[in-house]
């Protein structure tokens, strides 16, 4: 497709009732394409429609129902849609989990590995897999009883967090053996005790756009502090080498495709991973105002088979605040 100006793109970004989805939003109206905006949510009681173009409501089947792979059919072929990004990880895994689908009906997904995204998911497993790699990984254990929490992972407190999730969701600090098992007991799912590395203040996440082999565009890296909901709230470009040899070492071995999210502790030395998000993140809109626009490299990348440029990164601070979104009742009585 010829990407100049003047030539009309239909991108279609899910999840445009959260965060994820809107800051997409944001980032497709500054890229230097001709964008138009479709939107999708199951939800059409929010802000989100507001910001596109056009707007189609989910049905209320499950993904697993024929009427939901029918239902992206017919959008894809009435609103001529060129390419899809997700804004939800639940459409992540439904787009991951469809992928002959929408090859078959001819758009291309902006979606990273499928080995990538299964690692991913659980916790546990990519800590293993970080410990035979000869990486740092954070001291984990799921343990039987309070003491062997302590005898493997030093005094108290400790995390315990969910294997399968992502952000602080779930995540709670344990004190003494009465947090144990209160906590274990009202977990649902499979988790995980962590000892607690660094500090809140040595908290990283890290953009990065990915070839799948290893290779990528050279990364953005914020100090952040986080909302009570796991997001982030406050972010600070920064350059920090141990942070940077831990990112170009995790690109190489995972090899991602696409936008791409490293969340990092640094205790001294050492750099944690604490998650990798292995699609947009909630801070992608932060990225795009100093200048790393993951939108803009996806429609590159993805839809024109070109590389996309190497950015040029602003310094500063971001921080997220709340907004009054007033819509006056278009049809009064």
């Amino acid at each position: 497709m010829n990407n100049a100006k003047n030539v009309e793109i239909t991108v279609l970004v899910t999840g445009v009732g959260a965060i994820i989805g809107q800051g997409i939003i944001k980032s497709l109206r500054k890229a230097r394409h001709s964008v138009r905006v479709v939107g999708v949510d199951r939800n059409d009681n929010s802000p989100g429609p507001s910001f596109c173009d056009i707007f189609f409501k989910k049905p209320g089947c499950d993904e697993n129902h024929p009427d939901y792979l029918a239902f992206w059919k017919q959008i894809v072929k009435d609103a001529k849609i060129d390419l899809v990004l997700p804004g939800l990880e639940i459409d992540v895994d439904f787009f991951d989990k469809h992928r002959a689908f929408f090859k078959q009906i001819n758009v291309p997904i902006v979606i990273n590995r499928q080995e990538l995204i299964a690692l991913s998911s659980d916790k546990w497993f990519l800590g293993d897999v970080l410990h035979r790699n000869g990486l740092p990984q954070i001291p984990s254990c799921i343990p039987d009883t309070w003491s062997e929490a302590v005898d493997v992972l030093g005094p108290p407190p400790l995390l315990l967090k969910p294997r399968i999730g992502n952000g602080s969701r779930g995540i709670v600090r344990l004190n003494d053996e009465n947090d144990f098992i209160y906590w274990c007991g009202k977990t649902q799912g499979s988790w995980m005790l962590q000892r607690i590395v660094g500090t809140d203040i040595e908290e990283y996440t890290v953009g990065i756009f990915g070839f799948g082999n290893g290779i990528s565009l050279d990364p953005i890296l914020f100090r952040r502090r986080l909302s009570s909901a796991g997001n982030t709230l406050q972010a600070e470009v920064v350059e920090d080498s141990v942070i940077e040899l831990a990112t170009k070492a995790l690109t190489a071995l995972f090899q991602p495709l696409g936008p791409t999210n490293y969340q990092f502790r640094k205790e001294g030395d050492t750099a944690y991973l604490l998650e990798i998000n292995p699609r947009f993140s909630s801070s992608n809109s932060l990225r795009t105002a100093f200048g790393y626009n993951e939108v803009e490299m996806s429609i590159d990348y993805f839809l024109m088979g070109n590389i996309p440029p190497t950015p040029k990164i602003n310094q500063g601070i971001a921080w997220r605040y709340n907004e009054d979104f007033v819509i006056f009742d278009r049809h009064p009585v």
